[in-house]
This record gives structure tokens, C-alpha cells and sequence, in this order.
């Protein structure tokens, strides 16, 4: 339900985005979708379930389920079946999908029982969704309020994943810098570090350790007072500062460190970011509203290239 979503940072709506907006990706995204008679989506929604009662007790009942699809996947991707949940599993989700929101659940998994309610945070397909968002909007405007409910567009199609489940794996997403020299970067991250207090150290014993590899060199450093709550926010504000200052300079985001070490090899310069840890994303959209972008990536590609369901969404 697009109404109960808002991708605004700190917002205090049921859905929200994990990192960053950029508003200028929305447009071209609405010119596709603005007559676009269905969406076949690939935005994937998160839910901080650590018990598992929404998702994990469906797999052994599919006995009692109408069968949607049944195939092999191209280029390595495995096989998917589908199924179609009964009315009476549908509303025990339902229960258990509103139960993950109470103030008792916010206070048991965040300590902060007053905060805003937060069901589900986007871990793919922002823009997407966003732009779902935007075109929903643009339609309220040239539509009698008393019609909004039964608009299509109000509603986007997603996948609902457990943040805990076991093939759910986070990546972090490194930073390479091209057109730069690695003793400048250094010696550029030192003086940065001085002149804002963060207490730049070699070595991973502080609060926030990384890699910084170049074509003949790899240290560990780390932030003893860092300007942002994770690593990643910390080294986006030095590479901010530092574009700024070498305007020939230019960062790329990998989130596959072999990859990252091959081009480090051809002459780039990396921070690579320690592990993000899965247990911090909900903690930290409640605490902080949303993450650096980029910070994490989930699965690869073979796993998320595949278009399955579509939903009409227009009249």
C-alpha cells in the first residue's frame, strides 16, 4: 500500500527506504511507468523477523495450496515453484505481519517501544518503488479522493523477505577510486582526518577499521572518531570532500572484493568496508532514518535476474 510508504530520510512511515533517494532517477522511471498496463517488479521488501512466524511456517503446507508455476530458470539460475496461499494462511500472515509492529515487538527489538511503527524497509528496487510512489501521487491529484482506495496504482507488487533467513546474504559494497595516486589518497585521508577530528590510525583495533588497497599496497586503518554512525558513512564523507578537491578523480561502488583487487592491480585505489552486519539495518533506519547508499548489496545476480509475477495497475 503506497500510502503507507514515504521514502522521505527520518520519516516516520510503516515502509520506508534503507538508504537514499536520489530524485532525479524517478522521472525517466515514471515516463515508463505512467502508461504502463502492469508492473513486473523486482523490489524486495524486508522484515525484521528473528522468530520467523511469517514466512518460515509456509514451505511444509504447500500441500493444501493452488499450484501457479512450476520451472527451470535460464543461465544457471536453478528452478522456482510457485503456490498460491489459502484465505485462512493469508490472514495468519496478516496476524503475524501486524504483530512484528506492536510497541511490545519495536521495544524488544529496538528498546525504543514510542517509536514509529516500521513493518517493512526496502532492500531492493528502491527507485522502483519510489517511482511507484510517485506516480500514485501524481494520480490523486486528477482523481475524487473518494476513489483513491480503489485505484490500482495505489498498490505496488513486491517480494517480502526475512531479514533472517539463512540465504539471505549481505555484502558490503566497497569504493574504488580511479584517476587518483595512492600515497596522495593517503597522505589526503591523514589531513582529513586531522583537520575533522576522526582520528585516523593504521591498524583495526578502533571503532571503525577498513582496507585502503592500492596497486602495490593494502593497509588496515580505522576511524577512532568517526563523522558517521557506520564505516561506509564515514569514508563517504572523505571521498566527498576529496572529489571535491580532485575533480579528475572518480569513485565506482563494487560489492565483489576479488573484483575490487583486480582493479587495484590495474592502477585504482580501494576502501574496502568491513562486513555489514544484518542485525543493524532495522536499528539503524528506526534510530537514524536511512543508511549511505550503497552501503550493502544482497545476493548475486544469478539469483535476482528473474521476472516471475506481474500485477495490473491500471484501470
Amino acid at each position: 500500500d503506497l500510502d503507507a510508504y514515504d521514502f522521505t530520510p527520518g520519516s516516520g512511515a510503516l515502509i520506508r527506504a534503507t538508504e537514499g533517494t536520489v530524485l532525479d532517477r524517478i522521472p525517466p522511471r515514471a515516463k515508463v511507468r505512467r502508461h504502463a498496463p502492469i508492473e513486473l517488479p523486482h523490489v524486495m521488501l524486508l522484515i525484521d523477523d528473528p522468530r520467523r512466524t511469517v514466512i518460515a511456517p509456509l514451505p511444509g503446507e504447500t500441500g493444501v495450496m493452488e499450484a501457479l508455476y512450476d520451472t527451470d530458470l535460464m543461465l544457471g539460475g536453478g528452478h522456482v515453484k510457485g503456490w498460491r496461499l489459502t484465505d485462512s494462511q493469508m490472514s495468519r500472515v496478516a496476524n503475524a505481519l501486524s504483530a512484528l509492529k506492536s510497541p511490545e515487538a519495536m521495544a524488544d527489538k529496538y528498546g525504543m517501544a514510542d517509536a514509529a511503527p516500521l513493518l517493512f524497509a526496502v532492500g531492493d528496487g528502491n527507485h522502483s518503488l519510489a517511482t511507484a510512489k510517485a506516480c500514485y501521487e501524481n494520480l490523486k491529484k486528477v482523481t475524487p479522493p473518494e476513489q483513491w482506495a480503489s485505484l490500482p496504482a495505489r498498490y505496488a507488487l513486491v517480494e517480502v523477505v526475512n531479514l533472517h533467513d539463512d540465504a539471505l546474504t549481505f555484502e558490503p559494497i566497497h569504493r574504488v577510486l580511479f584517476n587518483v595516486d595512492c600515497a596522495t589518497v593517503l597522505l589526503s585521508l591523514i589531513t582529513w582526518s586531522d583537520s575533522n577530528m576522526v582520528g585516523c590510525c593504521f591498524g583495526g583495533s578502533k571503532k571503525q577499521p577498513f582496507t585502503l588497497a592500492g596497486p602495490h599496497m593494502a593497509n588496515v586503518l580505522s576511524f577512532e572518531d568517526p563523522t558517521e554512525p557506520l564505516t561506509v558513512g564515514t569514508i563517504d564523507d572523505f571521498i566527498s570532500d576529496y572529489i571535491e578537491r580532485h575533480p579528475e578523480a572518480k569513485v565506482d561502488y563494487v560489492h565483489d572484493e576479488p573484483a575490487v583487487r583486480a582493479l587495484c592491480k590495474q592502477g585504482a585505489v580501494a576502501f574496502l568496508m568491513p562486513p555489514f552486519a544484518k542485525s543493524d539495518l532495522f536499528r539503524g533506519v528506526v534510530m537514524g532514518g536511512v543508511l549511505p547508499r550503497k552501503t550493502f548489496s544482497m545476493g548475486h545476480a544469478e539469483e535476482k535476474r528473474y521476472y516471475i509475477e506481474c500485477r495490473k495497475i491500471t484501470e
